[in-house]
């Protein structure tokens, strides 16, 4: 029982401890208003907030975000199909791969993946 409470004791002074460092190094004082504002992503923060985004920045950060989960998913299968996976993790993946590979094309075909807008002369536009 003894030791139980030398173990509560010790993590709690260790949670003050480091409470107060971090309170003591967080307590310097910087007098500069452009560095004391917060940081929105190349965003004026005294601006409205208001403004105009690019809806076709945020769907491709979207698509970006679902295939880097997807190579999340993927990277651990050729270990575990070398230490001899079952037929039905590999008909699985399959799947999975095959469903990814279709949404890429989905994407492609309807052009989120493209940056730039093609006139008839063939010159590209920026959005």
């Amino acid at each position: 029982m003894i030791i139980w409470l030398f173990i509560l004791g010790l993590s709690i002074l260790i949670t003050f401890i480091v409470i107060l460092l971090a309170w003591i190094l967080n307590h310097r004082h910087n007098s500069l208003r452009e560095k004391l504002s917060p940081f929105e992503c190349g965003f004026d923060p005294k601006n409205s907030a208001r403004i105009p985004f690019s809806l076709r920045f945020f769907l491709l950060a979207v698509i970006f975000l679902v295939f880097d989960i997807e190579i999340a998913l993927l990277t651990p299968l050729p270990i575990i199909f070398s230490n001899g996976a079952p037929f039905s993790l590999l008909i699985r993946a399959t799947l999975f791969f095959v469903i990814l590979i279709l949404g890429l094309l989905h994407e492609w075909r309807e052009g989120s993946l493209n940056w730039t807008h093609w006139d008839t002369t063939g010159v590209g536009k920026a959005f």
